[in-house]
């Protein structure tokens, strides 16, 4: 399978980490850190402040957009989000790889919304949240996914990327993946999925996978 980590020497996300092993020892209770969220006390609400954050941007005319990459979306919560973005008009990407409780493209609901899947040799693993957040764009990586099990019931973990390289080469692979070119599944209003392999033309589209295993995306 596939996923993203993040080797760093930063101290302030060494730190995050160290407390986080603390409270899970039993040596600590703090649940504050500066570049973690931790479920199941801040994945969902963290998530969902940036979400009314990026509502906020496209009210006043700022860069808005939201993508996720995840595992599953089911959390009740975190759709109704989605949805109230779509309709503040902010644009939202969901690239999913299992179950989806969304539903793109309802008219009054989810017009603003479009919901991919990928799949190919290796199993999409990675979980990501980006945020145009007004031109500063913000993008976490961990291991939770919009699942009551993830946010509530387990300890889970997100991570701020803080390099601009990081967070242009995620959002790198974000346009690939949601390029008219490459091949994907397409979620659609009724819940049905239409898999996309050639353009109108009849031209075979990009295998997402292989073009990364060939080393045809270029360095951000």
């Amino acid at each position: 399978y596939e996923d993203f980590g993040l080797l760093t020497c930063s101290t302030t996300v060494g730190d995050d980490v160290a407390n986080l092993f603390n409270v899970l020892s039993g040596y600590s209770m703090n649940t504050e850190y500066d570049r973690l969220l931790v479920a199941p006390h801040s994945v969902r609400s963290g998530l969902l402040d940036r979400i009314d954050r990026e509502i906020e941007h496209q009210a006043q005319g700022r860069p808005a957009r939201i993508r996720f990459k995840v595992n599953a979306l089911v959390d009740e919560r975190v759709v109704d989000a989605l949805y109230r973005a779509s309709r503040a008009g902010v644009p939202v990407e969901v690239w999913v790889r299992g179950i989806c409780s969304l539903r793109p493209g309802v008219p009054g609901l989810s017009e603003n919304i479009r919901v991919i899947s990928i799949l190919g040799r290796f199993l999409e693993h990675s979980r990501c949240y980006g945020f145009d957040n007004g031109g500063i764009p913000e993008l976490w990586i961990g291991s939770a996914d919009m699942m009551h099990r993830n946010l509530d019931r387990r300890v889970e973990a997100l991570v701020l990327l803080r390099d601009p390289g990081h967070v242009a080469e995620i959002n790198t692979l974000f346009d690939l993946a949601f390029d008219a070119g490459t091949s994907a599944w397409d979620l659609h209003s009724d819940g049905s999925w239409t898999r996309r392999t050639r353009s109108d033309d009849g031209t075979t589209l990009l295998d997402f996978q292989e073009t990364l295993i060939a080393g045809n995306l270029g360095a951000p």
